[in-house]
């Protein structure tokens, strides 16, 4: 019996490190591109896709912010890659209320800009 506790403690002990060097290697991901996570229940690995889309598309941009464009592009990345019915608003202010599919929520700010990334689910149309 002893020997099972002591294996649990120290499965908890490495796990407990694990966990603790993904939430840091999270935060220099989040440092180095000037990001907050304000909401999210979507996966790390699309997080960090997100935010290296909008850094990318948000560096190519000329000095003023072109939301739509920016709107659009991680729509179209979202789109291509994770399946359709995505949807993306982008701006320095605004309020939403909206119903996402499970995994598919991020809301964050970059630099001083907003972006709500979301996907709802595709029902079929019956005739």
């Amino acid at each position: 019996m002893e020997a099972a506790q002591e294996l649990e403690r120290r499965s908890k002990f490495l796990n407990s490190l694990i966990q603790k060097k993904k939430a840091k290697e999270q935060k220099d991901q989040n440092d180095r591109f000037n990001v907050h996570v304000r909401a999210s229940d979507m996966p790390l690995p699309l997080q960090n896709k997100a935010f290296k889309c909008a850094r990318d598309h948000l560096d190519a941009m000329p000095q003023k912010l072109d939301s739509k464009r920016l709107a659009l592009a991680l729509k179209k990345e979202f789109d291509s890659s994770d399946g359709p019915a995505w949807h993306c608003i982008v701006g320095k202010s605004f309020g939403s209320y909206v119903t996402h599919s499970l995994g598919g929520f991020l809301y964050f700010s970059i630099d001083k800009i907003y972006i709500l990334l979301f996907k709802t689910a595709l029902e079929p149309l019956d005739h």
